[in-house]
């Protein structure tokens, strides 16, 4: 077991040195322990939950999230069907976002539409739209 120091860490992970020090004030990634001479010890096993942390921040997971998937890969004897319900609950969340998104693209290609279409510069269909509530009252 090879004792590592926070800058090895990060280097070899690719984040900063604070975004480790924040991860184990949040108890992602606590060190495990300290050298006599009071500096940070991590190992290799550190590097593996960082990248853990880094794939699952980029599939959409909070760290409150990241916490409860480590929690259970640790503590957890029927860890892969609950991993999977909490997969599926991203997904739904997910597509919800993909179809506000996409209902938020065709709002804004039907205000740059009517942009395109007005002949008069001092009435703006876009300010105008954006001046209305949903209900088309201002």
């Amino acid at each position: 077991m090879t004792d590592l120091r926070i800058g090895e860490v990060a280097r070899t992970v690719g984040v900063p040195v604070q975004t480790v020090r924040y991860y184990e004030r949040r108890g992602l990634c606590p060190p495990e322990g300290r050298t006599p001479s009071g500096y940070r010890r991590y190992t290799e096993a550190t590097i593996a939950r960082l990248n853990f942390i880094r794939h699952a921040k980029e599939l959409g997971f909070t760290l409150r999230e990241i916490g409860e998937l480590l929690d259970l890969r640790l503590h957890s004897k029927d860890a892969c069907a609950r991993v999977e319900q909490r997969v599926e609950e991203k997904i739904g969340l997910v597509t919800r976002r993909i179809r506000d998104l996409t209902r938020l693209r065709k709002t804004l290609e039907g205000m740059a539409e009517s942009c395109r279409n007005q002949e008069l510069t001092g009435e703006c269909p876009i300010l105008e739209a954006l001046e209305q509530h949903e209900d088309g009252t201002p």
